[in-house]
């Protein structure tokens, strides 16, 4: 997660996280990423069931009953055990987690016990007296999905006025005091619809977007060929920069980062030596804070099942069953192979990543994509877009 906002409109500062230790248990949300202790946030997938036939889902998502969801208690003692690990967040995912029927009593639970909640939604089940009950049970946060305006957003998730109705969404849960933010999946079908999105985030005065590279997995396995070329994805990326520098210049402090691809942050870095050198020194402090990719190390996804997962992408390398064994036991003593390489992974990464000079910074990067192209966990990311030159030369 690369704090675009953050780093390049100079909203964070390095004293700003040092002022809490860097430690997660202390630290604000927005300053999360910059943690030193990396204690896991957890995407629970608390319902494989979804409304939606999302062309990018990673679950395999159906509108249909699905066997083996935990249950209440079964959720309750693994929430209990996070906060006993000291997990900052839980983020409800699905499928769609609004179709769970005991997701308001979770979310209070979690808050309960001092971890903040927050859901992954598409939005379309967001009326004014969810978004009422959401904010009574102390939800901290709202991330609704768009893939683009109208149009192109209701062809991705497969179902006609999908757009419309997740826009009301976050109008209820706006006008219900919850904190709202845009999820947005980076393809080349979409990438021309990033303006309009932009021109949505200041029209309707949304506090909060992200970013997402595209991650080959799930119904997106099939899809690499439908990723920006290198070429296209810098373009984009100095777009969103632009379009995020030019709302701070406006007073819109919207909060800008992109998620799933650390070449992010070098290349902000770079851009910011050539700008304004002054202050590219935070930016590398602060980046070099983050530690890039956090598969199996400050981000864990929990499957409906039980099922841990080092992210929500490794759907095939279970490391463990929270109704089995804890979480805190199969996160903090890890027996599984891949867990323990993905802590210690700079010495296995092979290819361009292996010989990159900013791998401090971007940890290598996602494993999961390297496997679905390559065929191999520790080759090169396919989606990195640094060029030899760049991942050659340390500045």
């Amino acid at each position: 997660m690369i704090g675009i906002s953050k780093l390049y409109c100079g909203t964070v500062e390095p004293s700003d996280a040092l002022r809490y230790g860097r430690k997660s248990g202390l630290l604000p949300s927005h300053l999360l990423q910059f943690s030193a202790d990396k204690k896991p946030v957890v995407v629970w997938n608390c319902t494989r069931r979804c409304n939606l036939k999302c062309v990018h889902c990673y679950s395999h998502s159906q509108d249909i009953d699905y066997s083996g969801e935990m249950t209440t208690d079964e959720a309750k003692r693994f929430i209990d055990d996070l906060a006993a690990f000291g997990s900052p967040v839980l983020l409800f995912s699905g499928g769609e987690p609004l179709l769970r029927n005991d997701l308001f009593e979770l979310i209070n639970y979690t808050r309960l016990k001092g971890i903040r909640a927050v859901i992954s939604t598409n939005g379309t089940l967001i009326t004014e007296e969810v978004a009422v009950r959401l904010g009574e049970a102390g939800l901290s946060y709202v991330g609704v999905s768009l893939d683009g305006l109208a149009t192109v957003h209701d062809r991705f998730r497969g179902v006609a006025g999908s757009f419309g109705r997740a826009l009301a969404g976050i109008r209820a849960s706006r006008k219900a005091g919850v904190k709202v933010g845009l999820r947005f999946t980076i393809n080349k079908a979409n990438a021309g619809e990033i303006p309009g999105i932009f021109d949505l985030l200041e029209a309707e005065q949304i506090p909060r977007i992200c970013f997402y590279h595209l991650v080959y997995t799930g119904r997106a396995a099939g899809m690499v060929e439908h990723d920006l070329d290198h070429h296209r994805a810098r373009e984009t990326v100095d777009m969103i920069i632009d379009r995020t520098a030019r709302l701070h210049e406006r007073g819109i402090p919207a909060e800008v980062l992109t998620v799933d691809n650390h070449a992010d942050g070098v290349y902000l870095y770079l851009r910011m030596k050539r700008e304004n050198a002054s202050k590219a020194s935070d930016v590398l402090e602060l980046l070099t804070m983050n530690g890039g990719n956090s598969s199996g190390i400050g981000i864990s996804s929990v499957s409906w099942d039980g099922s841990v997962y080092p992210d929500q992408f490794w759907r095939h390398h279970a490391v463990g069953n929270v109704r089995e064994r804890p979480f805190s036991e199969i996160w903090g003593n890890p027996a599984d192979e891949l867990l323990g390489q993905l802590r210690n992974r700079k010495q296995l990464l092979g290819g361009r990543c292996g010989r990159c000079v900013w791998q401090d910074l971007c940890n290598g990067n996602f494993r999961v994509r390297a496997e679905a192209v390559h065929g191999d966990i520790w080759a090169e990311d396919p989606a990195c877009y640094l060029t030899e030159e760049e991942i050659s030369t340390r500045v």
